[in-house]
């Protein structure tokens, strides 16, 4: 946005100006975290539940921020400066969706949009690893998937960028819509579809649908990239927007199999078994575009999704606490027992409850737990009322805490020089400070 105006701005978010500035040029960045607002950044204050951004205007304005983005009540902040852009809007957050969508046909960079039930993170970091090979790219940094964080990313986005991954997150229908009409996506990843949000949509069947609605947002000419043989999807794929065809990856699928040209390589290590589909995934996507990636190819990815962490006395910590559920936990479980073959290592998880699985939620949990008795798990370690469900079917050696903060002083004990410790849960659970205090100890 460095070469659009105050009034610029204005027309393409649906804004009116009351301030242009004096900034010689246009803002770098879209903020919301007053916090995070320095010169040359728009700051768009949104209201919240609790406290509405606008009334950190003038602060924002009195740092050198290049203007702000707030509701009708806050059109008299006063600018300490006299220098910045002060824009208004009925709805902010509509505003800064607005924007985004403009500024997403202004670099005209083919959008790649990326969701699933579980792996779309790391399929997102895949696939930006491959494309940048060849394009400028931009993609998701953390966790910025939702209605607020896909427009920031997007403006993030410097004139001259070739390709935008976008990762979609949802919670509940309509929701991935929504981003579609933000971002208007050329390419949609759909990564899988299992139960994941059930207390709120029901039926595995109304989560495929949501994850449809990617696909059903492509533009026309578009590619629909989703899982071989996947029959949740099938009735989605019948109705597709005209011109937009379809990519199946996978066994069976379009693309099966990566190229003896291409070798990945995740934190130093081969990739997993789970890995290798969103590989796949990624692969076909980068084609989609006009992109083979080739050679070697290290992906580091985002933070708590599976990282490997060497701790004093032996002990390697797989850190993959971000999120979990049914699908996710099998994989990890699979990957655990895939990578501790070698005596003496020892195979420890400590499991968190998985949380919004809804009224089978106590089901979902003793299968993870009979998953990890048959995967070779030596000792599992559940953390809350629903984990706890694991253990009887789990059947061997267990320990059972209320807590995150629980957990190392329950085991330290027990563990032993050489164990390959997995730490997973859904995010409520906060498990991420039995990693930090084993690391600590």
């Amino acid at each position: 946005m460095r070469a659009w105006t105050a009034e610029r701005i204005a027309e393409a978010a649906g804004a009116r100006v009351v301030e242009p500035g004096r900034a010689s040029s246009g803002p770098a960045r879209a903020v919301i975290d007053s916090r995070h607002a320095g010169p040359g950044d728009l700051f768009v204050g949104l209201p919240g539940e609790h406290v509405d951004g606008g009334r950190f205007a003038a602060g924002v304005l009195g740092a050198g921020a290049w203007g702000v983005l707030v509701d009708e009540g806050w059109a008299g902040v006063e600018d300490p400066t006299e220098a910045g852009a002060i824009l208004v809007a009925a709805d902010p957050l509509l505003a800064l969706q607005r924007l985004a969508t403009a500024w997403r046909r202004e670099l005209g960079a083919q959008v790649i949009g990326v969701t699933g039930s579980t792996g779309k993170t790391s399929t997102k970091d895949l696939l930006a690893a491959m494309v940048d090979q060849q394009r400028r790219t931009v993609a998701t940094p953390l966790n910025l998937n939702t209605e607020i964080g896909l427009p920031l990313t997007v403006l993030s986005a410097p004139a001259g960028t070739e390709v935008l991954v976008l990762e979609m997150a949802m919670r509940g229908a309509g929701q991935i819509a929504e981003l579609a009409r933000i971002a208007e996506p050329d390419v949609g990843v759909v990564v899988n579809v299992g139960p994941v949000h059930l207390e709120l949509l029901g039926t595995i069947e109304r989560i495929a649908a949501t994850k449809a609605e990617l696909l059903e947002g492509l533009r026309p000419g578009g590619t629909a990239i989703v899982p071989a043989g996947e029959p949740l999807l099938a009735t989605h794929l019948e109705v597709l927007p005209d011109g937009v065809s379809t990519v199946t990856f996978g066994s069976g699928g379009d693309v099966s199999e990566l190229p003896d040209t291409l070798e990945i390589g995740v934190g130093g290590r081969r990739l997993s078994a789970h890995m290798q589909s969103n590989a796949l995934a990624a692969l076909a996507a980068a084609r989609a575009v006009g992109v083979e990636p080739t050679g070697r190819l290290e992906v580091a990815l985002s933070g708590l999704r599976g990282e490997r962490r060497e701790l004093a006395g032996g002990l390697v910590v797989i850190d993959d606490c971000y999120n979990a559920n049914p699908m996710s936990m099998r994989a990890a479980l699979d990957d655990l027992s895939a990578s501790t073959l070698t005596p003496p290592t020892r195979r420890v998880a400590v499991l968190g409850d998985m949380l919004e699985l809804g009224p089978e939620e106590i089901r979902f949990h003793e299968e993870i737990g009979a998953h990890a008795r048959a995967v070779g798990v030596d000792l599992l370690v559940t953390v809350g009322p629903l984990a706890a469900h694991m253990g009887p079917a789990f059947g061997g050696e267990t320990v059972a805490v209320g807590a995150a903060a629980d957990v190392v002083g329950a085991v330290r004990e027990r563990l032993r020089p050489g164990d390959t410790i997995l730490v997973k849960a859904s995010r409520g659970v906060g498990l991420e400070v039995v990693a930090q205090e084993l690391a600590a100890a």
